[in-house]
Parts: C-alpha cells; sequence; structure tokens
C-alpha cells in the first residue's frame, strides 16, 4: 500500500529532504493552524503522566513527530521475479489481546506454535514502522512461518494513534528512551506479561523492528539487556540519535549519529542490523551507528563476506565475533535496498522481496544467544 497522505505533509516532507527543517515546520504549524513559532507543552498523542516536567520547553512543531516516517512512499514492485510468498503456519495460533500499564494500553497479537515440547519457547517481540499494524507487519515478514519451523512465539503490539497518529513508536522523544519510562517500559512490562502467562522462557526473549520499530528495538536493546538477550534492527537508529522531532528529522537526513555512546561500558546486546545502502528514508549511515553501539568489547576481528541474493540483490555481511569467537554482531549492508524489509512478502507493506530473508537471518541468529542463568 501507499500511503494517502494530505498535500500539506507532503509539502513538509519535500522540505525536510531538502534540508530546510524551519520551513518544514511552518507548513506544519500553519496547516494545523497554528501561529510560526508556537511551542507546545503538550499535543494530541502524548502519554498521559508520561511528558517532560511543566518548566521543561517542548520543540517548536511537535507535530512534526506525528509523520516521520509516514510519509514514506513503499518501495515499488522490483520487476525481478518475487520470492514465493510464504506460506501460513500450518496449524499455528494467533490471538489478540490488550495490555494496560502506566496509564497506557496496548492491543497486541500473539503467534503460538502448534505442537508439544518439553522446554519453554522462545518469544520474538516485532515492533512494526509507522503506518503499519501488527496483521501487515506479520504479513510483510513472514516471521509467524519461521517462528511455527523453530518452535517460538511471536508478539505483536500495535501502536496506539492516540499515542502518536501515524502510528510511529517515538523513539524520538527523550521521555521514551530511558528505562523505567515510556514505551520501552510499557513494551518491556508486555513482554513480561506475555512471558509468564504462556510460560515462555525468559532467557530467550528478542526483539526486532523496522524503522521508526526498528529504532525503539535498539533503545530496548540498551535499556533492557536483562530482558532480551538479542536485537534486530532493520532501517532503525541508534538510542540517544534525536532528542526531539527537529532533530530527528534532522539525523534521517543527514546521518547524524548520538553524540555520545548511549550504552554503559560492558553492556552489549547481541544485534544484527539490515540497512539499504539507497535508503532515502533513513539516512544509511545509521546502519554503522546501530552497529557500533553493539559492537563487543573485545572481541577479534570482524569477518567480511558478499554475496548475491536470487533476486539479484547484493549484499554485504560483516560478523564481530565475542572473546569466545561466536558471533555477537552482525552488519547487513544490502546494495541498491530502499527502506523496505528484506526479503519481505507482497502480503505486507514496505517489503523488498529480493531480500536477502532478513526475518530468517535475524531468526538464526536469535536463536543462538541466550540470557545467563
Amino acid at each position: 500500500m501507499t500511503p494517502n497522505l494530505p498535500t500539506w505533509m507532503q509539502d513538509a516532507a519535500r522540505l525536510t529532504r531538502a534540508g530546510k527543517l524551519q520551513e518544514a515546520t511552518q507548513a506544519l504549524q500553519r496547516s494545523l493552524g497554528l501561529p510560526e513559532g508556537a511551542a507546545l507543552r503538550a499535543w494530541p498523542g502524548m502519554p498521559a503522566g508520561d511528558g517532560p516536567p511543566a518548566t521543561t520547553p517542548m520543540p517548536a512543531a511537535p507535530p512534526a513527530a506525528d509523520i516521520l516516517d509516514g510519509y514514506v512512499t513503499e518501495l515499488p514492485r522490483d520487476p525481478s521475479p518475487a520470492a514465493p510468498a510464504r506460506p501460513a503456519a500450518a496449524g499455528g495460533g494467533v490471538s489478540t489481546g490488550r495490555f494496560a500499564h502506566g496509564g497506557r494500553t496496548l492491543d497486541y497479537r500473539l503467534f503460538l506454535p502448534t505442537g508439544t515440547t518439553d522446554a519453554p519457547r522462545p518469544l520474538v517481540l516485532m515492533l512494526h514502522g509507522c503506518t503499519q499494524d501488527p496483521e501487515d507487519f506479520a504479513a510483510g515478514t513472514g516471521m509467524d512461518a519461521l517462528a511455527q519451523a523453530h518452535g517460538c512465539a511471536v508478539l505483536y503490539p500495535a501502536q496506539d494513534a492516540q499515542a502518536n497518529p501515524q502510528r510511529c513508536w517515538n523513539w524520538f522523544k527523550h521521555n521514551h528512551q530511558q528505562r523505567g519510562r515510556g514505551e520501552p517500559a510499557l513494551l518491556a512490562a508486555l513482554v513480561g506479561s506475555v512471558v509468564q502467562s504462556h510460560g515462555l522462557d525468559p532467557r530467550r526473549v528478542y526483539v526486532a523492528g523496522l524503522s521508526a520499530g526498528g529504532a525503539m528495538a535498539a533503545i530496548l536493546s540498551q535499556t533492557y539487556p536483562d530482558t532480551f538477550a538479542a536485537a534486530g534492527v532493520h532501517s532503525g537508529l541508534a538510542q540517544g540519535t534525536a532528542r526531539d522531532a527537529m532533530s530527528a528529522l534532522q539525523a534521517m537526513r543527514t546521518g547524524a549519529g548520538p553524540a555520545a555512546a548511549a550504552a554503559p561500558p560492558g553492556i552489549r546486546t547481541p544485534t544484527i542490523v539490515f540497512h539499504g545502502d539507497a535508503d532515502a528514508t533513513v539516512h544509511p549511515d545509521h546502519g554503522a551507528h546501530v552497529m557500533a553501539a553493539a559492537q563487543p568489547a573485545g572481541g577479534t576481528a570482524p569477518t567480511v563476506e558478499a554475496g548475491r541474493t536470487p533476486g539479484g540483490r547484493r549484499w554485504t555481511r560483516t560478523r564481530y565475533p565475542g572473546t569466545d569467537g561466536a558471533s555477537r554482531a552482525e552488519y547487513w549492508q544490502i546494495h541498491g535496498a530502499g527502506h523496505a524489509w528484506a526479503g519481505g512478502h507482497p502480503a505486507g507493506s514496505y517489503i523488498d522481496p529480493t531480500g536477502p530473508d532478513a526475518s530468517a537471518e535475524m531468526l538464526r541468529f536469535f536463536l543462538a544467544h541466550r540470557l545467563a542463568a
């Protein structure tokens, strides 16, 4: 699907991509009937009770936060043959639910594989991108079928449109980048609840996301390393890259990374990163920034290999082993790819069926890691 955006939103996106951030801000303010330069202390969609203190000045144009990634046009269908649609998980069970925590609620979709097992099952938390929802993301990534094959549960929370009208996870707001606050706390609590209620393995919980969801996955990997055994970041940004909407738009355009390392020394959640080097939405440099925050300390020299998918997509993978020689971080640069899930399936949005298969590679990487007992 291609988002059908209002003209004023398209104009703001065009100005942002041209580097004219002030003009983009003014266009957004005019469209909403706000005086230019207005500073708002709160706006529709800010989580109740989760904003900064009343004395903290808010960014000049918070509505810009509502369209981060929302103006993306879906990647055109590739003229080369698409990968066959991954079949529905045979017999896998899907349920939906609602979770409340800290004044916020989240709807979610939960996939549980069929069959019996003596050991608790792993769980993968999947965070969709802007304008997407759990059904769309599940269809595009094909993660359920892979999870059925490997005996994993998959949890897809849905961002509430009241928290962000474009359903983006609020990775760019400073009050959603810390442990014990905002959306990181909400998502970690949801995971804990699902793990407990379904008897899943708390040592094998993983998180992955696309775009805004990828940025939130990076935040969760840094703020909850005792919850997530590994993370997958597709076309996302590192924790601390932005503090508000304007700095987020600037970083997405220029590729500027965090001012300082976000993770304390010694905390390095195993992470696998995918990023297209032709991404015009989130600058390709952000893949390297995410990887820099995840590289293991004291590991051996990285190894580099290159390849080409059957669909003709070239890729380069860099592996960073830990002190034990096992891969602790992987960086997949996808050559010629834009802002889309690699190896995705046409049933979903923001997908590139030419590959490589990000879902399969993420799950392979995840299952090699678990938290210490």
